[in-house]
């Protein structure tokens, strides 16, 4: 037989490659951010357009490459990053593979431009597929800049699998974040569709954090500080207060590197133990410092997964830190023996016996004398005058005391209040009123009963309500579910929503993705009774809110709403508000393990089969389940 295995050709094995590299815009974003700061940029550009789709540009001022290394960086496996194999066991870059570039140039329209500070001349490159179009001298800035377009031009079925605008760019604005957040001296800029996203000047942790979500998370952040000999943690943690459904905001970087790890992402939520609302997660911005050869990278190409050799002492290390901060800036309650000194008892105070307060009492004292009540204390002098003060000598209005002299006005009858009235002319009219209260009845006391209770809660749960044929128990959770879920629903369909005014207006902060998202959701938010004062960068001014919705479930239905939506809007008005309507019936639902008076299970049971659709929950799981009589005599049966 003749021999069937042969070497691919490097445009298709490019094309492999970048199956695993490039998944999205948003992987061209990270590979290239990260080339950027590997070339020791210190001012770094980030300009896209359709979310990534037509263009992805990355300008920065770099050391630049040489004409050989312009070219040979679009091979495969060609990098300044390692050397040799034991160079993965130290590495300090970002990159080492040496498949990014290669990867993207089989799969767009690639433009690069690059000098290097000490020559003159620089390189223009273009490729498109794998295929050198054009190398060309040309006359640039120092640095480095890659132009990418249309992605997946030759592997339409790899662009049909992109999904909506909306939720490339969000991953784009995840890939720009993490970058930003592991280099904060470093100067980034972010650009879409021409308008500015983000202007981030090289600063520190703190100042990063803050300018990428927003002025309000400055109050929000405790720091944590902790040096030992195998893991150096930095960062900060949010307070739980401050806590949120979903898990965006939480950041894990060892060294300099966004990483997932699901291991130390409990070793965070354990240092929160019993400080967290269940379902709650905080948010959390920390960088570990840890020696190159204790860590493997090269186990995923995006690089996000790292294995480490002592994962049991950095949980510990990791999770006493956070701790250790949470209760030093008194957010969690902490047992304090120290004994303060201010509270000690001075020690000449210490053979002395207490003393019982004397009280002195004026047993002649009389409020109600008549000499008392109507004296007058004026400044001595004839008839009162202020001419001075006297003292010891007697004036013709009284006898004077002590400087002062006392002035006894005669007391004028109350009867002469009423002198010249007309007694005749007020005349009171006849008035007649009931002795005792009239209470009239439709029917005789003999014929009234008082109705048995219709429904039953079982286990703050269920609610049980008889029927002819038996008995019908109802899920409240799912049932009220349905029951808002159709109330929203015709809110928004019928536009006849409901607002009640808040006296002080509510300000909500939110990150710059965030208010992006509420801007799109603000009409259909708006249809349901939202009153919308205004809406700046980074927060929110609400002056009025659905009538069935309290003020303090305000930021809860909101955060819900974004979690259910950060994958994308849906694109039809219906889906849109089919989508929001369950959001906020799941946040506002009664929840399991809420008890419910005889008048709210009555409600709750009249309001559900009052549904179109009774039967099951706006997720499709059943409400309610019947049970007849004859089940239940079926169990009695031997």
């Amino acid at each position: 037989m003749s021999s069937i295995i042969q070497l691919l050709p490097d445009h298709v094995a490019n094309q492999i490659a970048a199956g695993e590299v490039v998944q999205r815009p948003a992987s061209v974003v990270k590979e290239l951010l990260e080339n950027a700061v590997d070339a020791d940029a210190t001012d770094i550009k980030l300009i896209i357009k359709d979310a990534g789709k037509s263009l992805v540009q990355v300008i920065d001022n770099g050391k630049g490459m040489s004409v050989t290394d312009a070219r040979l960086c679009f091979e495969r496996h060609a990098t300044s990053k390692i050397r040799q194999a034991e160079d993965l066991f130290s590495l300090c870059t970002k990159g080492f593979r040496g498949e990014a570039l290669a990867s993207i140039a089989a799969i767009a329209h690639m433009e690069m431009k690059t000098k290097q500070d000490q020559e003159e001349l620089g390189t223009h490159i273009v490729i498109e597929g794998s295929k050198f179009v054009s190398q060309e001298v040309a006359v640039l800035p120092k640095g480095t800049s890659f132009a990418v377009k249309n992605l997946f031009f030759n592997i339409p079925a790899r662009r049909n699998f992109l999904k909506s605008d909306t939720v490339e760019f969000r991953h784009v604005m995840d890939e720009f974040q993490r970058v930003a957040l592991a280099h904060p001296n470093i100067h980034f800029t972010f650009y879409h569709n021409g308008s500015e996203m983000y202007n981030l000047p090289a600063a520190g942790y703190r100042q990063r954090v803050v300018g990428i979500f927003s002025g309000k998370t400055n109050e929000k952040l405790v720091p944590v500080n902790e040096d030992t000999e195998i893991i150096n943690v930095q960062g900060f943690v949010c307070k739980p207060e401050f806590a949120k459904k979903n898990r965006g905001e939480q950041f894990f970087f060892v060294n300099d590197r966004f990483i997932k790890s699901g291991y130390l992402h409990h070793a965070v939520m354990a240092a929160y133990d019993g400080l967290l609302k269940d379902g709650s997660q905080p948010s959390y911005f920390l960088y570990l410092q840890v020696p190159p050869n204790t860590i493997d990278i090269n186990i995923h190409p995006t690089k996000t997964e790292i294995k480490f050799d002592d994962e049991q002492a950095l949980y510990a290390i990791l999770r006493a830190s956070i701790k250790h901060s949470l209760g030093q800036f008194n957010v969690a309650p902490v047992l304090d023996f120290d004994r303060d000194a201010n509270l000690d008892t001075p020690y000449h105070y210490k053979d002395l016996e207490a003393e019982t307060p004397t009280i002195q009492v004026d047993g002649t004292f009389n409020p109600f004398t008549d000499d008392k009540t109507n004296q007058h204390y004026t400044k001595s002098g004839s008839s009162g005058s202020a001419s001075g003060y006297s003292s010891g000598s007697s004036s013709s209005s009284g006898s004077s005391y002590s400087g002062y002299s006392k002035r006894v006005e005669p007391t004028t009858s109350w009867e002469s209040l009423y002198v010249g009235l007309d007694t005749e002319s007020i005349e009171s009219s006849p008035f007649t009123f009931e002795n005792e209260e009239v209470t009239s009845s439709l029917f005789n006391d003999d014929e009234v009963e008082t109705a048995p209770q219709k429904t039953y809660q079982i286990h703050k749960k269920y609610i049980v309500s008889p029927i002819k044929s038996g008995m019908v128990i109802v899920d409240q959770q799912r049932a009220h579910q349905r029951i808002l879920y159709e109330q929203f629903l015709l809110n928004m369909t019928m536009n006849q929503a409901s607002s009640q005014q808040l006296l002080f207006p509510l300000n909500l902060f939110y990150s710059s993705d965030e208010m992006t998202l509420i801007e799109e959701l603000k009409p259909s938010l708006e249809t349901t009774g939202f009153v919308f004062e205004e809406a700046q960068t980074d927060h929110i001014v609400i002056s009025g809110i659905p009538v069935n919705i309290t003020e303090s479930e305000v930021s809860l239905v909101i955060e819900q709403l974004l979690t259910d939506l950060q994958d994308g809007i849906p694109a039809s008005s219906y889906s849109q508000n089919d989508t929001i309507a369950k959001s906020m019936a799941k946040s506002l639902a009664v929840k399991t393990g809420s008890y419910l008076t005889e008048k709210e299970q009555d409600n709750l049971v009249n309001g559900l089969f009052a549904c179109k659709d009774p039967n099951i929950s706006p997720f499709q799981k059943p409400t309610f389940i019947t049970m007849r009589v004859e089940d239940i005599d079926k169990k009695f049966a031997v």
